[in-house]
């Protein structure tokens, strides 16, 4: 079993940072892949970004150049620093663990098994 803790939502203007963690328990971080997924009020679930300690990372084409994922071993987190914010990148955020591949832009939610609470990111002026 995997427990998902997220947390570094906020509110901020466009062009602002937050740095999204994922704390992680159950599991070594290092036989897991985690995703990030992003919701928008009224819309469906959208992959941004995952990492495995086997593949690398993976961007959206929407995080490209402007998010970074990356694994502090020693916390098992799993960060998400997001920065030249915009309005669009509004929602709830949520971290997710799974066994499969980290290789390809798309990032697939049928691919993950586990599920954090989320954290809400508001982009505005």
């Amino acid at each position: 079993q995997v427990q998902l803790v997220e947390s570094g939502g906020g509110s901020v203007q466009p062009g602002g940072s937050l740095r999204l963690s994922c704390l992680t328990s159950g599991v070594p971080v290092d036989d897991l892949i985690i995703g990030w997924f992003r919701q928008a009020p009224g819309k469906g679930r959208e992959g941004v970004s995952c990492f495995s300690s086997r593949d690398g990372s993976a961007y959206s084409a929407s995080a490209k150049g402007r998010f970074t994922i990356g694994l502090d071993r020693g916390k098992n987190e799993v960060y998400l620093q997001m920065n030249s914010l915009k309005p669009e990148d509004t929602g709830v955020y949520y971290c997710a663990a799974g066994f499969e591949e980290c290789v390809s832009d798309y990032v697939d939610k049928d691919d993950y098994d586990y599920w954090g609470q989320g954290t809400q990111v508001t982009v505005s002026s």
